[in-house]
């Protein structure tokens, strides 16, 4: 069994282990892929409190793949499914039952990153969306362009900001009704207060991880508005406006879930919207790799080219 390990900043390897074995209602899951998320980003870069090299697998979490064994009698050999686990950049994992999400017949051929598709949906249940609502989404990469679909799709007005056109082409692609480039803090707030008519927003959901996007996303927020923090703030302390919060009397909610029962409910929710066609995300995964150039999946990741939304990596295939 294939595991790709990361030894430092900006290096990985694969090495070679054994299959853990099952106890208890153990499920052997093969791989067929994990999503790149933004958050493993600050690890690849490298940060001063990171321990290298890490646990092989780590830090894929947005796995899916294929049941091999399990100790459970209602999941059976060959049944497609979505995992919660954290070590899924390699060749098969093992996790509890309980952190696998069967996925139905309707899915077969698609890439299904379940963690990554399940946080958006937990971060709209936590903006609690109305019709009616004016919606802005600070930041649109993968889990920005999915937080604006759901909003759309709850009957909001989505505004849509980003510091590059191309992103803001694919937030219009996902429902957005009006798009701010983020390229100057007091142009931004100029722009949405213009086209909200002086009120701001009723929920703003900053999705970037970064400090200045939430001064901002704090900015867009009108008077008993809701901010909700999606982006993964990794980067040491953040100085926010308390003053501004307290006065516009708003709602900071963080959407960050560390329930995995919560989680998996995220999961079965897109599952369920897809099915349905009320998500169809498989125009963002922009990005394929095998996992033997998982460095190249991070590295576009971090680098962001032209035409980038999501990397996934592959068992197998290459980059697209």
């Amino acid at each position: 069994m294939r595991s790709a390990v990361l030894t430092g900043p900006g290096r990985v390897e694969l090495v070679g282990s054994r299959p853990a074995p099952l106890q208890g209602d153990d499920v052997r899951i093969a791989v067929e892929g994990c999503g790149v998320c933004g958050s493993n980003l600050p690890v690849w870069q490298g940060r001063p409190w990171f321990d290298y090299p890490l646990p092989p697998g780590r830090p894929g979490h947005e796995a899916w793949g294929v049941v091999e064994e399990a100790g459970r009698g209602d999941l059976r050999v060959g049944q497609r499914v979505a995992v919660l686990a954290d070590d899924a950049f390699r060749d098969s994992i093992v996790v509890p039952a309980d952190r696998v999400v069967p996925l139905p017949p309707e899915l077969d051929g698609q890439p299904f990153p379940g963690e990554a598709l399940g946080c958006a949906f937990n971060v709209a249940r936590r903006s609690a969306f109305a019709p009616g609502q004016t919606v802005a989404v600070v930041g649109v990469g993968f889990l920005g362009a999915l937080v604006v679909a759901l909003a759309a799709s709850a009957g909001v007005r989505v505004i849509a900001l980003a510091r590059k056109p191309a992103a803001l082409e694919v937030a219009r692609s996902m429902g957005a009704e009006e798009t701010v480039l983020m390229d100057d803090h007091e142009r931004a707030i100029d722009e949405v207060r213009e086209l909200t008519g002086g009120k701001l927003c009723e929920r703003v959901v900053e999705v970037t991880g970064a400090a200045e996007p939430l001064d901002l996303a704090g900015e867009l927020t009108g008077f008993g508005g809701r901010l909700v923090i999606a982006g993964f703030h990794q980067d040491g302390l953040r100085s926010v406006n308390v003053q501004l919060w307290n006065w516009r009397g708003i709602d900071v909610v963080n959407a960050h879930e560390r329930d995995p029962l919560v989680a998996m409910r995220g999961i079965l929710d897109a599952v369920e919207a897809v099915c349905s066609g009320l998500l169809d995300p498989r125009p963002l995964y922009t990005h394929l790799y095998p996992l033997d150039r998982l460095g190249e999946a991070m590295a576009a990741a971090d680098e962001r080219p032209d035409g980038f939304v999501k990397a996934l990596v592959l068992t197998t295939g290459g980059p697209r």
